[in-house]
Parts: structure tokens; C-alpha cells; sequence
């Protein structure tokens, strides 16, 4: 039997930073995956850090925090990871965009952050390949992009060199909180675990490890799907989206063709270090299915066609679809269980796991160690849904 200080059960990128940071600060740390390491929704999305899609407060000043985090990281960890910080825009189509895109910005510089907006020649200067009628749009300076994959297990090995154990192809099978020890017991597809501290870090699949302790964790799988384009010509050098992917994110009303808006489709353009670029996105509630719907492809290439009209000509490489745990209040889960003591839910991030995988694993990691945490964590706590029926 396997007994270790923490168990961190999930070993995608949210999993890898709890355990860097928990076996940094001195933990005997055990991390499992079902399957491979990074192969679920950490390896289908795109790679930014970002606060220009952040509400104003708390959201916001949790992702600079992050950026702040990912920025150290990109000095102490051993294997690079692509980070870069360009900046990211938002792209207006429409003199209400615009309207809207200035109280964003008067918000978010009332709560410190660096945005300004952009008049129609900032966004000719950005890229020639901008559709003529684009009236602006708005900057947020700090924005910074990673290679997801390469930070999950740049992180993963960090945790590693540090005497972190981490088993793949390890499934939970049962869980039980032992009241004679106060210890868990864990009963996987390869062996058993016991820990004095788990940690609920599973994504989409994290309401299936609650259930084995008698919990409800309000999460659900919601669909994205990712088009990879290859490069002709330099497009642009950072993300950008439209602004209609806030209307999008947070459920507002777009004026769009019903496709667009049944499939909750905006655009977002990510250049990679590979010098290929990312298309996105769309949004739905289709359970666990991620097969590629090619009318949603589509619907993304048209997307991107209205903003960029010289892409038409572009070749797609691929498509793929992942999964973001959503939930109700597009903020995640990352809090400690009153009922259960010493279990820790980190999951629930939505479309922005990478943006916060640094400050989660940094905030559980400070709650496992009973410190005061870098940003208060009220509005993360699991408690918040208690009593409450999980709708959309």
C-alpha cells in the first residue's frame, strides 16, 4: 500500500501546479491520471493567460496574479514552455461593441489594470489582414500565452525533481475517508492508496470523485472546438478576439445568424510559436461527446472570415474539440470541504485552466499549509452552491 501526505487525483495542468507547488513546499506529493498525463481537456485548448476577458475585481486580479506566477515560473523551472507576454485585443464590429468596450476598459483601469482602447488605425497597424470595417477595440497589456502542454509538464517534472510520485493509467475506483486514522483510502486500477490529504482535481470528471465521498460538485462538461490553420503570411504576433466573446462567455444577446449564436461561436485567433495559428471558439452543453462537429467547423472558419476576409485561402491542418468543466457562476471550485476535513476541490475552471492553473496550485497549496493565501478565496469556495439547484 502507497501512503503519502497529499494525493492529487487528475494529472492535467490544474493537477501538475498543485503538485509543483505542494512538493515545493516540502509535501509528500502522489499525483494519478487515469489515463496519460495531460491528454484530457489540457491538451485540447489554447495556451493564453489572460485577464482581458476577466471580469473587473476579484477575476481579474486572480488572473494577474497567475500571470505574475507563470512569469516566476518561466525562471525557475527547468524545461522552457513558450511563454511569452504580447498583450492581447478585443476586436469591435459594431458602434455598440465599441460603446461597451469603453465601459470594460473604464472598469477595468478604475480597478488598476492596463487597458486602453483602440481606434481604427491601432487595429490597421495590428494586422493588414483586419476586414476594413472594424471600428476598434481595446488592448490589455499584460496578457501572456504558454504552451499548455509544455507548462503542464514542465511543472510535472519540477514536482518530480522535488520527490513528487506521479502514476498514469490509474483510475479511482473508490474512495473512503477512514474515521479510525482520519486518513483516505483510495482503491485504484493499480493498487491502493492512503494520504492524509486528497485533493479533487479532475475537470470535467471531478462531480464523479465527489460522488464517492457523498458529495454534489456542480460541474458539467461544456464543448469547444479548436480549428489549426497553417501560416502563409505573418497574421498577427497576438490573441485576438472579438468582442462579442464576452456577450458569448457570460450569456448576453449578440446580433448574429442563428448558427453563430446556437453554437455560441466567437472568434478567437491565437498565433503559436509553431508559426500555425488557433481558431476558435464555440460553447455547448452536449454531455461528454467530443467528437468534431463539422458544421461548427465551419461555422468558426466563417466566423474567422468575417474579421480576417484573406484567411479564405488559408489551410486548415486539423480540428479537434475538448471539454471545460463549467460552472453556473464561471468562476472554479477551489476550496477545502468543511464536512470532509483535509479534501480539497481544484477543479471547474471553465475556459480558463491555463489562465489559473498557477494561482490554484499556489492557493491549495497554501490552504494544505494552513497560510493566509495570496487572494482571498470566498468566492471560490465550494460552499457558495450549497442548497443551491445547478441550472443554465
Amino acid at each position: 500500500m502507497n501512503h503519502c501526505d497529499v494525493l492529487i487525483i487528475g494529472g492535467g495542468i490544474i493537477g501538475c501546479s498543485i503538485a509543483y507547488y505542494a512538493a515545493k513546499s516540502g509535501r509528500d506529493v502522489t499525483i494519478l491520471e487515469k489515463g496519460e498525463f495531460v491528454s484530457g481537456t489540457s491538451s485540447r485548448c489554447d495556451g493564453n493567460i489572460l485577464a482581458i476577458d476577466k471580469d473587473p475585481g476579484f477575476d481579474s486580479q486572480m488572473s494577474l496574479l497567475s500571470q505574475k506566477l507563470v512569469d516566476e515560473l518561466s525562471g525557475e523551472l527547468e524545461q522552457p514552455f513558450e511563454y511569452r507576454a504580447p498583450g492581447s485585443i478585443l476586436v469591435c464590429e459594431s458602434d455598440e461593441e465599441m460603446e461597451a468596450a469603453q465601459q470594460w476598459v473604464n472598469r477595468q483601469k478604475a480597478a488598476g489594470l492596463p487597458f486602453r482602447m483602440l481606434d481604427r488605425q491601432d487595429i490597421r497597424q495590428e494586422s493588414a489582414f483586419f476586414a476594413d470595417d472594424l471600428l476598434g477595440g481595446l488592448e490589455c497589456a499584460t496578457d501572456s500565452t504558454v504552451n499548455p502542454y509544455l507548462l503542464a509538464f514542465s511543472l510535472l517534472e519540477g514536482a518530480k525533481k522535488m520527490g513528487a510520485k506521479a502514476y498514469k493509467q490509474t483510475e479511482v475506483k473508490s474512495m473512503k475517508k477512514q474515521q479510525d486514522t482520519g486518513s483516505f483510502k483510495i482503491e485504484t486500477s493499480n493498487g491502493i492508496f492512503t494520504a492524509d490529504h486528497v485533493v479533487n482535481a479532475a475537470g470535467v470528471w471531478a462531480p464523479r470523485l465527489g460522488r464517492m465521498l457523498d458529495l454534489s460538485i456542480p460541474i458539467e462538461p461544456r464543448k469547444g472546438h479548436i480549428i489549426v490553420a497553417s501560416r502563409q503570411q505573418h497574421v498577427g504576433s497576438r490573441k485576438v478576439m472579438e468582442f462579442g466573446y464576452l456577450i458569448s462567455k457570460f450569456g448576453g444577446e449578440r446580433r448574429v445568424d442563428p448558427l453563430t449564436e446556437k453554437y455560441g461561436v466567437a472568434l478567437v485567433f491565437e498565433p503559436t510559436e509553431s508559426q500555425n495559428f488557433l481558431i476558435g471558439s464555440s460553447r455547448e452543453f452536449v454531455g461528454f461527446n467530443t467528437k468534431v462537429n463539422n458544421e461548427i467547423i465551419k461555422c468558426i472558419a466563417n466566423r474567422a472570415i468575417r474579421f480576417y476576409p484573406k484567411m479564405a485561402d488559408m489551410m486548415v491542418i486539423r480540428s479537434y474539440a475538448g471539454l471545460r468543466p463549467w460552472t453556473e457562476d464561471h468562476l472554479p471550485i477551489v476550496s477545502r470541504v468543511d464536512e470532509i476535513p483535509n479534501y480539497y476541490i481544484a477543479s471547474g475552471h471553465e475556459g480558463d485552466g491555463i489562465s489559473l492553473a498557477a494561482v490554484t496550485g499556489k492557493l491549495v497549496e497554501e490552504m494544505i499549509n494552513k497560510k493566509k493565501t495570496s487572494i482571498p478565496i470566498d468566492p471560490l469556495s465550494y460552499n457558495r452552491f450549497s442548497g443551491k439547484v445547478l441550472s443554465r
